[in-house]
């Protein structure tokens, strides 16, 4: 008799994460694989917050960032000198429209906490709902550890956040409630090891954050993106241009 569609989806499933502890662990065995899912090359604290403060606009962003970064670092140095450590969680949620430069924001954050010696690779991985939440039952918690394994001393990225608590989401079981309760448990299994940050619209992530008990006390951290102004953008288009050897002529920027 053959097995059920779901029962099928699990065991190939499990097989599919054997394999990859069997080639590597973690995500050692992507790297070789798929050499862009590498860590990227080191960067100094200094050359890093000099990329930050080149970003057009963004002023109420990169002075949270500055803020938490000194935090860290006066730790870093409590900890050197046999101090005790104030105990605080690193994980941040990102409020704002698309296209405001969370993903930007949080590239940086991952390789800032690299060269500050609180993450051993400083890369990011990007999800969103459908890398969490699986289709059957059984799968939601195993998709979820796959996406933390990959970020594994380095940052966790879910865009659009909110829509793992969205009621109603779609035909039949939401397995969204499982992904956010597997993730609070890794995010303690490993808090040495990962960095989490949830983005997505400020109201719809504020009902995010509040669809679990212990969700919100799990993040430090909110930082609100503005969206850009008309001159902001103008000087974006302006960057690209020039990256891109274009030039913009007068009737073109008005």
């Amino acid at each position: 008799m053959p097995l059920p569609l779901d029962e099928l989806a699990r065991q190939l499933q499990v097989l599919r994460d054997q394999v990859r502890q069997a080639v590597g662990g973690d995500a050692e065995w992507l790297e070789r694989l798929d050499p862009r899912r590498a860590a990227p090359e080191p960067r100094s604290l200094e050359e890093l917050q000099a990329e930050l403060d080149s970003l057009v606009g963004l002023e109420s962003v990169k002075e949270q960032v500055r803020a938490l970064v000194a935090f860290l670092e006066v730790q870093g140095e409590r900890l050197r000198h046999g101090l005790p450590e104030v105990a605080t969680s690193q994980h941040l949620v990102f409020l704002g429209n698309p296209g405001t430069g969370k993903t930007t924001i949080a590239r940086l954050l991952a390789q800032m906490y690299r060269a500050m010696g609180l993450l051993r690779k400083g890369h990011l991985v990007e999800v969103d709902r459908a890398g969490l939440v699986g289709e059957y039952v059984g799968m939601t918690a195993l998709k979820t550890d796959r996406a933390i394994r990959r970020a594994l001393d380095g940052v966790l990225f879910i865009d659009e956040a909110y829509a793992l608590a969205r009621s109603g989401h779609g035909a039949g079981v939401d397995f969204g409630q499982e992904a956010i309760e597997t993730l609070l448990k890794r995010m303690e299994d490993h808090r040495h090891r990962l960095v989490v940050i949830v983005a997505g619209y400020p109201r719809l992530m504020n009902a995010f954050l509040d669809s679990n008990p212990g969700l919100r006390s799990r993040f430090s951290r909110e930082l609100v993106f503005p969206d850009y102004s008309s001159e902001e953008l103008i000087a974006i288009t302006g960057r690209f241009s020039e990256e891109n050897e274009y030039r913009l002529t007068g009737d073109a920027r008005d």
